[in-house]
């Protein structure tokens, strides 16, 4: 049996020159909601140019839930609305068999299907993503290095306790809670699966973003009077609050 090229090199004993691997990203999910209204692209680019540091090449999943009994015609002006600002589509989630179609002619990917749509009626008509109990028992993981720059640190399952400094562009997750005993200058991603009682709590809040169950804040959105204080953040009717602690 004739090998193939790549069979031969690997055998010859110089290797592929290249390596797969799964690999857990932390990405935005912008979900349509009514794109008929004459007020979805204006928000849109007040929304971007409101943290234009943030946004810049950031890749974003589009989520077609709520639409996708719709038509998909809107979905190529979203893409070159995004990326007229520098904003990078990357795929799409939730989508029917006409709208993944037309991700697929605009070069998307297709992802797996994320929080439950808003017309979903297992959801009892809420907008949020469908939320998982709350994880119990012992952390998921405690981590007591500091998360430096462009690490990322994940707790699959359970809290993730960080003992020590999360540096700007670091990303910590937790399919729970995050307790971060430390500065939090980075991105914290709590109940990513989900899961909308998770919480965060810092001791000294200069975060680049937070988010709960896919709902997130930018730091452009923080109250500056919070910035450096130990906080708590909740997620309430769909929106973060963070609250100063004692």
């Amino acid at each position: 049996m004739k090998l193939s090229a790549a069979e031969e090199a690997s055998k010859a004993g110089g290797g592929l020159p290249f390596q797969i691997r799964g690999s857990l990203q932390t990405l935005l999910s912008l979900k349509i909601l009514r794109p008929d209204d004459p007020a979805f692209f204006t928000g849109l680019v007040e929304k971007v140019a409101h943290a234009p540091d943030f946004f810049r090449n950031a890749p974003i999943v589009l989520d077609g839930g709520a639409v996708k009994a719709k038509s998909p015609d809107c979905l190529a002006e979203i893409v070159e609305r995004l990326k007229e600002h520098r904003v990078v589509p990357v795929g799409l989630q939730n989508g029917s068999a006409a709208w993944n179609d037309a991700a697929v002619e605009l070069g998307l990917a297709i992802f797996g299907a994320g929080g439950a749509s808003v017309d979903d009626p297992t959801v009892a008509g809420r907008g949020a993503a469908a939320a998982k109990p709350a994880p119990t028992g012992r952390p998921g993981r405690v981590v007591r290095e500091p998360v430096r720059g462009g690490q990322q640190v994940v707790a699959a399952e359970g809290d993730l306790v960080v003992m020590a400094p999360v540096s700007s562009g670091a990303e910590v997750a937790a399919a729970g809670h995050i307790h971060v005993y430390a500065p939090l200058r980075g991105r914290a991603f709590a109940g990513m699966n989900g899961d909308e009682q998770a919480m965060i709590f810092c001791e000294q809040l200069h975060a680049e973003l937070l988010s709960i169950a896919g709902i997130h804040l930018v730091s452009e959105e923080i109250d500056p009077r919070l910035l450096g204080k130990r906080v708590r953040v909740t997620l309430v009717a769909e929106r973060l609050k963070v609250e100063p602690l004692p």
